[in-house]
């Protein structure tokens, strides 16, 4: 069914904006592909229309450039048909603006006036074709058909990548790569057996989930999980942080106090950065390990634990042993158990699975409209080398999704480490240096940016929304929000 309507109060007796919606007969079938078709001539955007009606397509038509340009910003189609010769604002223009919002959409230049030169341009600006008016419509049915195919064959791999991201949660971490799954297979087969292990792997990695994994699927399930980060803990509260105290046992020991190993008793501890643990409480840990019993400072009675023990580092143990910094003995003991979280470099088929996951999570914590990432985008996250591994890409999404105004994450939504990935130095990156400013909410800085993009249009809103390359619509609704007028 092919239904005619206007956008808009004040288009009411206007041919200006015309929207043409085919609905779907069948409501069980796929999404629809949306396709915007701007002329300014408006019997071939009837021809258009009623030539390429057909179920899982809606097709919007523009006789104006500057609300086609709108309708692209609202609808965010996959497809675009451009005259080049319009009035106020010429095709390539508009071309220009689009591959600016989303280089995916594929635009088809329509013109009367073909020149060679003028192909070559449309081209190399990002067209994916150019037809010659008066329009076979034939030829125009075939390209288009083609594009719908390419488009929802990509709507289908998003569908399956959904699909996939579902399949491949393993107790609160995702990855197919084969890396991960060998890394999900040995936490299976060791979880119900192991008294002690060691998960080494970069900083960011996932090493506390992988122990937490560990504990999720051993029988000691249902006791406690307790974490002790080994590089926050002043090096003489080591021993009385760990095995607790009693009363009198130092200067403001006034009551006796429970160690983590005690209160773990029944589950798990975690001892994250192992290796920043001095040699003496390494000693006193093997002993803990070896005979399960634990005697608090100041005391001369040893007490039964039923505990075990998940450590985790970053440094390379071996070279830390042959530096004596590390006790061997404590390494053996440890590692009858090993495990290795393998850098996100290393696994970087598994990116488009981790940029889902944030993304969805991003949206619901912060109540907004992401539908996902524009192809340039997905490339620059690609390229990057990710020095801080998953840590970083969680830091790096979530700033761009605070800080975004449109339902698609482009490049200049992203921090300037990710844009320029080549040129910066590697080592000297720091992933917390990706993460948001805490000090001011991103409703300040949507805020700032209309006013800003206002300023910049002399007052006028429809200018303003193309300047932040969002519709009318999404423009008037955040005015609304933050009462500008």
């Amino acid at each position: 069914m092919l239904r005619v309507f206007t956008h808009g109060d004040e288009l009411e007796n206007e041919r200006s904006l015309i929207s043409c919606t085919i609905r779907l007969q069948n409501p069980f079938m796929a999404p629809t592909v949306k396709l915007v078709a701007v002329d300014d001539t408006a019997s071939s955007l009837d021809l258009v229309a009623e030539s390429l009606q057909q179920d899982g397509l809606t097709i919007f038509t523009s006789t104006d450039p500057h609300e086609g340009l709108d309708l692209v910003y609202r609808e965010h189609p996959q497809i675009v048909l451009l005259d080049l010769m319009m009035p106020k604002m010429s095709g390539l223009e508009i071309l220009d603006r689009i591959m600016a919002f989303d280089p995916s959409i594929d635009v088809i230049l329509m013109t009367a006036h073909y020149t060679s030169e003028t192909a070559v341009e449309a081209i190399q600006k990002g067209a994916c074709d150019y037809l010659n008016k008066p329009i076979s419509i034939g030829a125009l049915r075939e390209r288009v058909e083609r594009l719908l195919a390419d488009a929802r064959q990509r709507r289908s791999m998003l569908d399956l990548d959904r699909e996939l991201l579902e399949t491949s949660r393993f107790e609160g971490m995702i990855g197919r790569s084969p890396l991960m799954w060998d890394l999900f297979a040995r936490i299976r087969r060791v979880a119900r057996h192991y008294r002690s292990a060691l998960i080494i792997g970069p900083t960011g990695t996932g090493k506390d989930l992988a122990a937490r994994a560990l504990h999720n699927l051993s029988p000691a399930s249902s006791g406690h999980f307790v974490t002790c980060n080994c590089s926050a803990v002043v090096e003489t509260l080591f021993e009385s942080e760990l095995f607790g105290y009693v009363k009198g046992a130092f200067t403001g020991a006034v009551m006796d106090k429970m160690g983590l190993f005690e209160f773990a008793h029944g589950g798990t501890l975690f001892l994250d950065e192992i290796g920043d643990m001095p040699l003496s409480t390494q000693a006193k840990l093997l002993r803990v390990l070896q005979n399960q019993e634990v005697m608090r400072v100041g005391s001369v009675t040893a007490r039964k634990v039923d505990v075990r023990v998940v450590a985790a580092t970053n440094r390379n143990v071996k070279e830390m042993i042959a530096l004596k910094q590390f006790r061997e003995d404590l390494y053996y003991r440890l590692a009858m158990v090993e495990l290795t979280t393998p850098s996100l470099a290393e696994r970087k088929e598994d990116l488009p699975l981790l940029e889902r996951f944030f993304l969805e999570r991003f949206a619901t914590q912060f109540q907004k409209e992401i539908r996902g990432l524009t192809r340039r985008a997905q490339i620059a996250l690609s390229r990057h080398s990710w020095p801080g591994n998953v840590r970083e890409l969680e830091n790096v999404l979530g700033h761009a999704a605070m800080m975004t105004l449109s339902d698609m994450l482009d490049v200049e939504d992203l921090p300037l480490s990710v844009r320029h990935s080549e040129s910066r130095n590697a080592a000297s990156a720091s992933p917390a240096a990706l993460a948001p400013d805490s000090s001011s909410s991103f409703e300040d800085h949507e805020r700032e940016l209309l006013t800003d993009a206002l300023a910049q249009a002399g007052g006028n809103q429809s200018e303003a929304a193309r300047i932040l390359r969002i519709s009318r619509d999404r423009m008037r609704y955040k005015m609304a929000k933050y009462d500008l007028r």
